[in-house]
């Protein structure tokens, strides 16, 4: 090697802080340690993470996995200096997707990328994240954060989310039973959840100009609260039923909305007929349709419109299961029916006043 003179270039030089990184290891280990459950045999910052499976009581043991990140959504938490809650999200994203096929959650890993490596920003990250993986039971394991200088805006990250879950063959839901007959509850969203927010920014920000400072008196609140509304995370609700009800099929509302998202888990003799006049849309969803003059079909495609699952149940259990979960806290309806559909029929129809799709 070439001897130099005086102080070298050094890592540090080019942007990048490996002992920044050490900090932020040893800062959110007390944080991460709380999501661990039985099966976890490492601490965070080795090379890798290790989960042990206990699969003594499952018979054909099937691992489920996804991965998504939370999109621009983001630019609104770096719009508010708020980054606590994107974490959420993250979460939420990845499980919510393992769930709806008889998944349950086992462990996450997480992907952070900055421009500069902010600790209190990152501990902030992660504390949601952490906060998303105990709401659904699931172990923080692992994860890389990862500082590229010159690569992001200034202050702006990217954030992507990984999960593995555990289900029994025999227990998987894959639609393939659903028939003509069975029912359709629909379980509330937190609001927009993390999609569409590209249009979302292009009618709040660019079209009315409005800040997230702005007090909405539709929302209650500010429009960057509601913006930054966390995901929901529907692993506990959706245990709970499996417990004593038959589940068919699960559909998780995201991009594509009403109209793309159930026909994922619909046989192919088979149409979802959905009323939209049964259950209560989120003012967020009203006025994004009324102020973007988005249409009907628009706003059904792009966003959840209120409703984070729709739950594929027997006629007979209809009742008890909204009843459920309306104790359990989530909001619930009975939406609509499992009708016969024709070649050249779509696979989602909508029935109610003023619906054009």
């Amino acid at each position: 090697m070439t001897e130099t003179k005086g102080k070298g270039a050094t890592y540090a030089d080019a942007g990048v802080h490996i002992d920044a990184g050490n900090r932020l290891v040893d800062m959110i280990k007390p944080i991460v340690s709380k999501t661990f459950r039985p099966g976890v045999i490492t601490d965070i910052g080795g090379f890798a993470g290790l989960f042990s499976l206990n699969i003594e009581h499952v018979r054909k043991p099937v691992l489920v996995s996804s991965t998504d990140g939370v999109g621009t959504k983001l630019k609104i938490a770096f719009m508010m200096d708020r980054h606590d809650t994107v974490g959420i999200d993250l979460v939420a994203m990845c499980v919510n997707d393992i769930m709806v096929h008889g998944a349950m959650p086992l462990f996450f890993l997480d992907y952070i990328s900055m421009g500069k490596l902010d600790i209190g920003k990152a501990a902030d990250i992660v504390s949601g994240i952490a906060e998303g993986c105990q709401a659904a039971n699931c172990s923080l394991i692992g994860g890389e954060t990862a500082e590229m200088p010159g690569f992001y805006g200034e202050n702006e990250y990217d954030l992507a989310g990984f999960v593995v879950g555990l289900a029994d063959n025999e227990d998987l839901l894959d639609g393939s039973e659903i028939a003509v007959g069975h029912q359709l509850v629909g379980i509330g969203s937190n609001g927009l959840h993390s999609n569409g927010y590209s249009l979302v920014r292009k009618i709040f920000f660019d079209d009315l100009n409005m800040s997230v400072d702005d007090y909405v008196e539709e929302f209650g609140r500010t429009l960057g609260e509601e913006l930054l509304q966390p995901t929901r995370i529907y692993t506990s609700a959706i245990s709970n039923l499996r417990r004593d009800f038959r589940i068919y099929g699960i559909s998780h509302i995201t991009g594509g909305g009403l109209i793309d998202n159930p026909p994922r888990i619909l046989p192919g003799q088979c149409k979802a007929l959905i009323h939209t006049d049964s259950w209560s849309v989120p003012p967020v969803f009203s006025f994004i349709r009324k102020a973007g003059n988005v249409s009907d079909e628009e706003m059904m495609r792009t966003f959840n419109n209120g409703l984070g699952l729709v739950v594929v149940v027997k006629e007979e259990d209809t009742g008890e299961i909204v009843s459920r979960l309306k104790a359990m806290g989530e909001a619930a309806w009975h939406i609509g029916s499992v009708a016969p559909r024709e070649d050249d029929e779509a696979s989602v129809q909508f029935e109610g006043e003023g619906t054009e799709c």
